[in-house]
């Protein structure tokens, strides 16, 4: 209660509405724009910094919290019965969002947003972001391109992104094209920058992975639950799961 009373001033003030409350989840919608999703994402998380500092004070461990975010049409109302009714959001748009959301805790960062979210965005050279991968949800037949925002980060954290831009680019690039070898030496390199780049050691341990395997022809051993999106017309199934 202490975490979502903070939290939820924030969503109002970049014009959120907290739709409902599951567990220590926050489901909200911004009927406005994208950006106001986008903004009032990055202004939890900073908000999270300063909610951290006061529990490290109470001697309480730090919160970590993951995001996700999707743009698309949705039905909101009342759904139950005579005894027990309750306002609920659902739809194809709630349920990517929802898949986004559990894949920060795949790549290790707080933030994720889909293409959709980030072809809505007004200007999005005025947010920091960086591609991170093609996905492709259970019962899903088309991928979905996923961009992290890191304008939340702590100062290290955004500045270490920054400074790696190009290599990771660089090095998701030539994994994109199988060249498995080359593109692992760049994620090494990001790793040996910051050996808790989550994200980097993803893509290594794929690339070993994939190396290992020779071809991704193999499709009873298929390793990711995320793959490429030129491969991803060769495997019979690749599910994000629950």
């Amino acid at each position: 209660n202490s975490y979502l009373s903070v939290m939820g001033p924030v969503i109002r003030s970049h014009h959120g509405f907290i739709n409902k409350y599951m567990g220590d989840a926050i489901i909200a919608l911004f009927h406005r724009s994208a950006d106001d999703a986008v903004m009032g994402a990055i202004a939890m998380l900073r908000k999270l910094g300063e909610y951290n500092e006061g529990r490290k004070q109470d001697g309480s461990p730090p919160i970590e919290i993951g995001i996700g975010i999707n743009t698309g049409a949705v039905r909101l109302g009342t759904v139950g019965e005579n005894g027990r009714m309750e306002g609920t959001v659902i739809g194809d748009a709630v349920n990517v969002s929802s898949h986004i959301e559990r894949m920060t805790k795949t790549y290790g960062v707080s933030l994720l947003i889909s293409d959709a979210t980030y072809q809505c965005l007004e200007k999005p050279e005025k947010y920091h972001l960086r591609k991170i991968d093609n996905v492709k949800a259970k019962d899903k037949t088309e991928p979905v391109t996923i961009y992290e925002v890191f304008d939340g980060d702590p100062a290290d954290i955004l500045n270490y992104k920054l400074d790696i831009a190009v290599m990771f680019e660089d090095a998701r690039s030539l994994y994109e094209a199988g060249q498995f070898q080359e593109a692992n030496e760049f994620f090494q390199k990001c790793l040996a920058r910051n050996p808790h780049d989550k994200t980097a050691q993803v893509y290594k341990d794929r690339c070993k992975k994939y190396m290992d395997m020779g071809s991704y022809e193999n499709r009873d051993v298929v390793y990711a639950r995320f793959v490429p999106k030129e491969f991803i017309r060769n495997l019979e199934k690749v599910d994000i799961g629950d």
